[in-house]
């Protein structure tokens, strides 16, 4: 019964609050800050009532407050695990199975939501996107006002009940020197990969779900010199990293009527339009492997990701996805394509601990032996830790250009 009343007044309140929000015509997601003004306003009016015993006094009026700016302005439920910082990702499989990670690892939480909170939800959700689910797409990734990034399956094509996953945007390292405080790279890596950045050398990075990806490739961007032009492609905005001269694009959906969508391929050959420096591509994942390619074959240097379960194979990868781009495009011109624009792919894991660490950096000499791409070990992963391996970055030119004594600095690493 207590639960009850409990419920009924936070309800009650939650109408007062929304009916405020509506009369000042505030926006709920953007001006958060407001709502928090007006919901401190309604409990602190009503615990003046409860003096008088005509109205139950709010039995914590801080937590009250809270609770009715996650309804009003955050995301009602979910709010407390986006705003706590050891959660990396939620997914919801269907309203009584709300799942967390925290440091790696799943949880299934004990929170039990309805069908109907959870279109709320994603409405919610999309709603500050400008993005759209329907049976005619139903699939959509989007980006919350936080900058965690939305995923969500139609029910039809998710079993039994629409699937969600808010991946969050948690910030633990955003230079390469933060990497290695916390134990996913060594110093003499670290540097190796900022001279390489300075250098200009094209770099893949390559790794599983939730390896750390994004992350390592927002430090590297961070190592380009601010005297640069950065052109960025992206699905949704992930890359976030301090630079001066820097444009960031993502694609686009189609609207209603089946046009205005824009790809990541499209993004990627208007960036060479746009006087780049360095290109970054967030992730690439079909037929835009082709155009990126061809933009470092270029000489533009240039940064990307890509899923691989290690850099040889995220090499094979790099040479499969451009065939995907018509059947003009044969394997013999993909792979020494490949070979020649690729200089060095970096790996990162998530390990059983749930610690993210380099377990490789290769060269890519360039050369190829019938259709299989040479590399070398610059890093790799030794008796528990990444040590420095037998093989050379290629275009040491271009460290020269740049002032820096690469084979001084690999030499120091053994």
């Amino acid at each position: 019964m207590a639960m009850t009343q409990a419920d009924a007044l936070v309800d009650q309140l939650d109408e007062h609050v929304r009916a405020l929000v509506r009369r000042e015509g505030v926006d709920p997601q953007r001006d958060s800050g407001v709502v928090r003004r007006i919901a401190e306003g309604v409990v602190r009016d009503h615990d003046e009532r409860s003096l008088t015993g005509a109205v139950a006094p709010v039995p914590d009026a801080d937590t009250m407050v809270g609770e009715l700016v996650a309804r009003v302005s955050g995301f009602g439920p979910l709010q407390p695990y986006l705003d706590d910082p050891a959660v990396e990702e939620i997914w919801i499989n269907d309203p009584t199975r709300v799942f967390v990670a925290r440091h790696g690892r799943h949880e299934l939480t004990n929170l039990m939501l309805s069908t109907a909170q959870v279109t709320e939800l994603v409405e919610r959700m999309l709603k500050t996107s400008g993005r759209r689910i329907d049976v005619s797409r139903p699939f959509v990734d989007a980006m919350l006002p936080t900058g965690h990034r939305l995923h969500v399956v139609l029910q039809g094509i998710s079993r039994g009940f629409t699937a969600v996953n808010i991946r969050k945007f948690v910030v633990r390292a955003s230079q390469l020197g933060e990497l290695v405080e916390l134990g996913t790279l060594t110093p003499t890596a670290a540097t190796f990969l900022e001279a390489s950045v300075r250098a200009g050398l094209n770099i893949l990075v390559a790794g599983g779900t939730q390896a750390g990806k994004t992350t390592l490739l927002n430090c590297l961007a961070a190592a380009i010199p601010g005297g640069e032009r950065v052109i960025s492609a992206e699905e949704v905005f992930e890359i976030r990293f301090p630079h001066p001269d820097w444009v960031a694009m993502q694609t686009r959906q189609e609207g209603l009527e089946g046009t205005g969508g824009i790809r990541l391929r499209d993004l990627v050959k208007e960036a060479l339009r746009m006087r780049p420096s360095r290109l970054i591509v967030g992730e690439v994942r079909a037929e835009e492997c082709l155009d990126l390619l061809l933009a470092l074959n270029s000489g533009l240097p240039g940064m990307c990701t890509l899923h691989a379960n290690s850099a040889r194979e995220a090499l094979t990868k790099a040479c499969t996805l451009p065939l995907l781009a018509g059947e003009n495009i044969s394997a013999r011109f993909v792979v020494p394509t490949v070979a020649a624009s690729v200089d060095l792919v970096v790996h990162i894991a998530l390990d059983s601990q749930g610690a993210r660490r380099v377990t490789e950096i290769v060269g890519v000499s360039g050369r190829i032996e019938g259709e299989v791409i040479e590399t070398a070990p610059v890093f790799e992963w030794r008796d528990g830790r990444l040590r420095r391996g037998i093989g050379l970055p290629p275009r040491l030119e271009h460290f020269d250009r740049s002032g820096i004594d690469v084979l001084r600095l690999l030499n120091e690493a053994r």
